[in-house]
């Protein structure tokens, strides 16, 4: 993994942020420059062209920036600081169909890059809806901006955020659109989980501690389970979200990422090559779903009106410009399996949601139970399993749950939980954000946490599966669970009936 053997090394280059205007670049991506500045991470030449719709100069795009920075950015904004880091913001306002907005793009490359300081190395950042991936990426290329991959002297990359299609189909031909500009070695497919502290620790964690690996096979785990919960509603997002649903919007992706992560074999080697050709391991292991098994081991749903941080909220449907119809799902539990050999018979639970109890994403690995002998005689009190829960957000760490002797002459055993967290160990503004890492790593050229086209399309193909079986057997109407809530109860029957139940979080 990048980092592990060697230092990043981020090379001189123009960053040019189509949607640099957008909420993506307001929130994360603006923010994320400005922290790696403070951090000293930034190369000397460095330089960000906004290209985008909104009618900006210079001057406007640096207050946008400011401002996004002030309200979103994780360490303080510093007057100082920022009056130093502004002078590498530009802006270009643009149609993406235009070729006009690219040679004007080109001619002011020509004159960031005539000063010498990025070396002429181009990122392109696509924060853009994917339907405009394949005009941007032909219109680059036929205004002469892309470098090739091999033989020049400056590097070309692209960067190009999920979701990558809707489909296997949509996102074989967003693939094939990109493969006819650039090389799938220019090519970074972004998943910010993958950015997050814990989940890159997750390898650390297995291939650095000799206590867990040895464990982490079907003789030892019970079960594995991932949640995605999510405390707010759709919000802005009511369209894009009304066409993807939450198997779409987080299964396919994030999720399917956790687990890779934590059901791949050890890598030889940490290479990014290697590390991603065991991610598509696991993807290729997945158990396909038959109709049948979709309609026992999935559930969907849609949150209806409840409350959260006991305000009341609106259900779904009632959600400004849906459909008073809508069969979209804001909820998805499922479970699966990864029929390879280390993790043959060992269940894999899944569930996502909008409008939950809270916002909180946690890995959860639960071994078997002891046996039935010595403290764990009593079958109408049996001791509590051992529980390893890698926490991705919001408070980022790991705990361990053990059983324990409670003090006194009696022999009485009580869980107990061993925590690491981040934050406490070293520090609430030592841990930086996902974007952070990730734009650093295509800076640096190290491509080990973005996504491989042959990655990307083994998820959509197991992901289609599902859908496809919701299109034969479509409902009038899903079940619901009220927003706050932990979901439906049709989730936990699915796990209940396995005689497990889910974790609270």
């Amino acid at each position: 993994m990048a980092g592990l053997e060697k230092a990043l090394v981020p090379q001189p280059c123009t960053l040019i942020i189509f949607g640099g205007s957008g909420d993506l670049s307001r929130r994360k991506l603006l923010p994320a420059l400005y922290n790696l500045a403070l951090d000293g991470h930034l190369p000397a030449g460095f330089e960000v062209i906004g290209f985008a719709r909104s009618e900006m100069d210079d001057a406007k795009y640096r207050s946008f920036a400011c401002e996004a920075v002030q309200k979103f950015s994780r360490r303080p904004y510093d007057a100082a600081h920022w009056a130093e880091f502004e002078r590498a913001l530009h802006y270009q306002t643009a149609s993406f169909d235009d070729p006009k907005s690219y040679q004007a793009l080109k001619s002011r490359l020509d004159e960031i890059e005539a000063r010498g300081a990025t070396l002429g190395n181009r990122i392109f950042y696509l924060a853009i809806p994917p339907s405009f991936i394949g005009l941007c990426a032909r219109q680059l290329k036929e205004a002469g901006l892309v470098h090739p991959a091999k033989g020049a002297e400056q590097f070309s990359r692209i960067i190009v955020e999920k979701p990558l299609g809707h489909d296997l189909e949509s996102a074989r031909k967003i693939n094939d659109e990109l493969a006819h500009v650039f090389d799938e070695s220019q090519i970074y497919r972004i998943d910010h989980y993958l950015g997050k502290e814990t989940v890159q620790n997750i390898l650390v964690m297995r291939f650095g501690n000799s206590i867990f690996e040895p464990l982490w096979d079907e003789k030892h785990i019970d079960h594995v389970q991932i949640t995605v919960a999510e405390e707010e509603g759709v919000g802005t997002r009511a369209g894009y979200y009304e066409e993807a649903g939450a198997l779409r919007d987080i299964v396919q992706n994030h999720i399917l990422q956790l687990l890779c992560m934590v059901a791949m074999e050890p890598p030889y080697v940490m290479d990014p090559e290697v590390i991603r050709s065991h991610k598509l391991e696991v993807l290729r292991c997945l158990r396909p779903f038959t109709p049948q098994d979709v309609e026992r081991y999935v559930v969907r749903a849609q949150y209806s009106a409840g409350f959260c941080r006991g305000l009341p909220v609106v259900g779904y449907r009632q959600e400004k410009c849906l459909k008073i119809d809508s069969t979209t799902e804001t909820y998805v539990a499922l479970r699966t399996f990864v029929d390879n050999w280390r993790w043959a018979g060992v269940p894999f639970y899944l569930r996502t949601g909008k409008r939950m109890a809270k916002r909180a994403t946690e890995i959860t690995v639960q071994f078997k139970n002891v046996p039935r002998v010595l403290f764990n005689v009593d079958a109408t009190n049996p001791l509590e399993p051992n529980v390893l829960a890698i926490r991705i957000q919001p408070d980022e760490g790991i705990s361990l749950r053990i059983s324990a002797k409670l003090t006194g002459a009696r022999v009485r055993i009580y869980p107990v939980k061993m925590d690491f967290r981040y934050g406490t160990t070293f520090g609430a503004d030592a841990t930086p954000e996902a974007y952070e890492r990730l734009i650093l790593d295509v800076m640096a050229g190290d491509p080990t946490l973005f996504m491989r086209r042959d990655e990307v399309e083994a998820a959509w193909q197991w992901i289609d599966l599902v859908q496809e079986a919701w299109q034969q057997k479509a409902p009038e109407r899903l079940p619901e669970y009220a927003a706050g809530t932990w979901g439906p109860p049709e989730a936990d029957r699915l796990i209940e009936s396995d005689g497990r139940r889910w974790r609270t979080l």
